[in-house]
């Protein structure tokens, strides 16, 4: 497990499938002696969650789901995203193209594994661009006190079954054909290559999902209980702010019955300048100012009887 006071260059150095992943959080290279904790700090990301993502890359995952930061994690998928969509799966493509020599190959078996790559890069597309458009914004809206209204808990329940079904299926298709079908008389280094990033490519993305699964999802469950709770401890305090006090409701039934200020506070002993503080306090608390509306107010909430109301 690697800890915040470890040089980053030996964590580059040592766990080489952690490269992409450290770039993923906007870290480049030429990162000196300096500590992970001081390469985080440089570039303002959450060392708990940095350490996470890549503890679990090398193969531990013991943390604790608290400690993460659901901004950093988000913004390190989108990352991770943009590389696989953009850069590694277009490479990957152009390679394979290469070293199956369409052009030259009669069978049609060269072509049906360039078809079955694109298949498996369509259901990764699918994936991601559905978790870009509704899962990422969802945790964004929550960091941001709102209420989203996105069903989050189905597509927690079923993100590692919709990955297992289509993603893994299409890949172990595509190997299979390669490995067992691919016509070919001489070993052929360029696909052995390709046919190897290939296997490097199938577990980088198991270990994203992985990664969605253990921690994002996780993380985002938390947040929308943090969220629910908030929402609730505020309703209740508003709810007691906004109660009249026993005083309070003493008065507005007085002012309903039609007493001026004066008479109010000789019948419940107190001064006038009493009365006109606890009439500005029922107007704050009620929103209501008319004689009218307060009159409503009362009779709704059971502070007096509509039948011995004067005329």
């Amino acid at each position: 497990m690697y800890r915040p006071t470890d040089k980053m260059s030996d964590l580059m150095c040592a766990e080489p499938q952690t490269l992409s992943v450290i770039a993923r959080f906007g870290i480049p290279m030429g990162v000196a002696e300096k500590t992970i904790e001081e390469v985080c700090d440089e570039h303002q990301i959450a060392i708990d969650t940095f350490l996470a993502v890549v503890n679990y890359t090398t193969g531990d995952i013991t943390t604790p789901v608290s400690s993460l930061s659901a901004a950093t994690l988000v913004n390190y998928l989108q990352a991770a995203h943009t590389y696989f969509l953009d850069f590694a799966l277009p490479a990957l493509r152009r390679k394979l193209i290469e070293a199956i020599n369409t052009a030259t190959n009669p069978s049609r078996i060269p072509l049906l594994i360039i078809q079955c790559f694109d298949d498996y890069v369509k259901e990764i597309q699918k994936h991601m661009m559905y978790e870009n458009q509704y899962v990422f914004p969802y945790i964004q809206a929550l960091l941001q006190h709102q209420k989203p209204t996105y069903d989050f808990e189905t597509f927690a329940k079923q993100h590692g079954a919709v990955n297992e079904d289509n993603i893994t299926a299409k890949l172990t298709e595509l190997k299979n054909l390669i490995v067992k079908y691919y016509p070919s008389d001489t070993a052929n280094n360029l696909l052995n290559s390709a046919l190897y990033d290939i296997f490097l490519m199938e577990k980088e993305i198991i270990t994203h999902c992985a990664i969605e699964d253990n921690l994002l999802i996780p993380c985002a469950r938390l947040l929308t209980q943090h969220n629910q709770t908030s929402v609730r401890q505020l309703s209740k305090s508003e709810d007691a702010k906004e109660e009249l006090s026993e005083r309070e409701k003493d008065v507005l039934i007085k002012l309903v019955d039609g007493m001026s200020n004066k008479e109010i506070a000789n019948a419940l002993c107190i001064s006038v300048h009493t009365v006109i503080t606890h009439r500005k306090n029922i107007a704050r608390k009620l929103q209501i100012h008319s004689p009218a509306g307060l009159t409503i107010y009362a009779i709704v909430h059971h502070l007096v009887d509509i039948n011995n109301l004067k005329e």
